[in-house]
Parts: C-alpha cells; structure tokens; sequence
C-alpha cells in the first residue's frame, strides 16, 4: 500500500487519467472528489463488501433448495 500525505486542495494522479483530489479535512472525515473516464467503477468498500456477501448468499446449491421446498411441502 502506498501512503501519501495531501492537504486540502491537493491531489495525486492514478494511471495517467484518474485525479484523487481532497477537498475538505474536518474533525473525523476527509472529503475526497475523484476524476476518471465513465468507464471506470468507483465503489466504496463496505458496498462491495455487502455484495460479495449477498452473491455469496444469492448461490445456494440446488439440492439445499430443493430439500427445503420439501420440508415446507411436509409442514403443510
């Protein structure tokens, strides 16, 4: 991991084309605005966290499925 220090108004450049500028420093948060082509995906961690998670959830195997529809078939 490369750390660097900026001040406010200051930023570094990504790969020729994305431009990561702080734009404000208060008590806990920095503000940060990011410049890149369209094509680019900017995501925040915890939202790609959260849908690693749900896909991981959304692939449940067939036969897990199919045991649990008949157990609800039982149950009625």
């Amino acid at each position: 991991m490369l750390v660097v220090t900026r001040k406010q108004d200051e930023s570094l450049v990504i790969s020729d084309d994305i431009e990561v500028t702080i734009l404000e420093i208060s008590k806990d948060k920095v503000k940060i605005g990011i410049s890149a082509p369209k094509d680019v995906k900017i995501i925040r961690s915890e939202l790609k966290a959260a849908r690693q998670t749900n896909e991981q959830a959304a692939h449940i195997p067939s036969n897990a499925l199919a045991a649990l529809l008949k157990s609800h078939k039982q149950e009625e």
